[in-house]
């Protein structure tokens, strides 16, 4: 979709709504497109090694074979 600046001005929510659901929207001055509507993807989370660190404790025998009855469970 194209639009003016006049018209990308007075309809700014409902244009931003359009291109969040995934619609590129250009704005054209004078019929000479300038610019471009678009949703913004979602930034995965940054995730800090060791930011965690006290809130838990890994027991001694965490990487021991699990009991026979437990193992059991996983080939049913």
């Amino acid at each position: 979709m194209e639009v003016n600046i006049h018209e990308a001005k007075t309809h700014l929510s409902r244009l931003l709504e359009r291109a969040a659901m995934g619609e590129e929207i250009v704005i054209a001055k004078a019929g000479h497109p300038v610019a471009k509507l678009v949703a913004i993807k979602a930034a995965r989370p940054c995730f800090k090694l060791g930011s965690a660190k006290g809130e838990f404790t890994v027991p001694d025998d965490f990487d021991n074979p699990l009991p026979k009855e437990v193992e059991d469970l996983f080939w049913q």
